[in-house]
């Protein structure tokens, strides 16, 4: 308070027992231990107390909300994704559809005859490059400007590098809408799934045929709808999203700019390989006697 002054007591031994002998030269003595009672007693601590718990029971029911707000959002988003791929595959073009079942039909084919390719493995079960070159000249037989293309780019700041090898189908047959470039990919639904993937991911990789048969935009809505799926499932599971996952590189594997086409096609044979082993020599069947004549062998009894 303004204007007062404090005497202490220095000749005392024991400064806290005789604390209450502070006296205010304006004012009467009082205690220390009085005016700390009559503190608490003038506070309404227990108001305080009572606004303590609410709030803290306001923030608990704001955090509720949130929560539910966002099991609604991320259903909301699935629910989406699950509606716009199926609009986007199943709205197809009569020139797809046709490519699309060429492109079934040679591989059934394939796979019922057991074709053996040039590189002495069975077509269907190992040999991708050799499977893409028959169904590729399956379609050239049926009219169809089909390729074998290869893909290739340099490593950035966003993706690193690599390679990717598919099929297309150029089509030129219309003057008004000029060259239309359908991408053939046999393994479509391998190239979306991920070891670590929640279980509304899968659902939506599920949905992927195993063989895509589309145009470039098509190729381009079904890619960016995976690759917003996969950013959305790696940041519920709080997981790094890979490069090689994200929605550039995905495209670069297709619609790079570096792209060769070729038409080459590897020997092939029906049914099981007619290809006869190569001999192999052994020095357990060579004849020592015959090819050194002049060699003495000594009889060694054996115990």
């Amino acid at each position: 308070m303004p204007g007062a002054r404090i005497r202490i007591p220095f000749s005392q031994q024991n400064l806290m027992s005789n604390i209450n002998q502070f006296e205010f030269l304006d004012e009467p003595a009082a205690s220390l231990s009085d005016m700390v009672f009559k503190f608490l007693e003038d506070g309404d601590w227990s108001s305080g107390s009572e606004g303590c718990r609410e709030n803290e029971m306001l923030e608990l029911e704001d955090e509720g909300e949130e929560n539910n707000g966002n099991v609604e959002e991320d259903k909301s988003f699935w629910e989406n994704q699950h509606q716009l791929l199926h609009a986007t595959l199943f709205r197809t073009s009569s020139l797809e559809s046709r490519i699309r079942s060429i492109s079934k039909e040679a591989l059934k084919e394939i796979r019922m005859a057991g074709t053996i390719c040039g590189c002495g493995r069975p077509m269907a079960a190992s040999c991708r490059s050799c499977l893409m070159e028959e169904a590729s000249s399956r379609l050239r037989n049926a009219g169809y400007n089909s390729a074998i293309c290869k893909t290739k780019w340099r490593s950035s700041p966003d993706i690193p590098s690599g390679e990717h090898t598919f099929m297309d189908v150029i089509d030129n047959s219309s003057s008004k809408r000029g060259d239309v470039r359908v991408i053939i990919e046999l393994n479509f639904r391998a190239e979306f799934e991920m070891a670590k993937a929640s279980e509304e991911y899968n659902q939506l990789v599920l949905r992927l045929p195993e063989v895509f048969v589309g145009k470039v935009e098509r190729l381009n809505s079904v890619v960016k709808i995976l690759c917003s799926a996969a950013k959305k499932c790696m940041k519920e599971k709080k997981m790094h999203l890979g490069p090689w996952r994200k929605q550039r590189y995905m495209l670069t594997k297709w619609l790079g700019t570096t792209c060769e086409r070729s038409t080459t096609m590897p020997p092939l044979s029906m049914g099981p390989s007619s290809r006869l082993p190569r001999p192999k020599a052994s020095m357990l069947t060579v004849d020592l006697k015959e090819m050194l004549p002049d060699l003495h062998c000594t009889a060694v009894a054996v115990v």
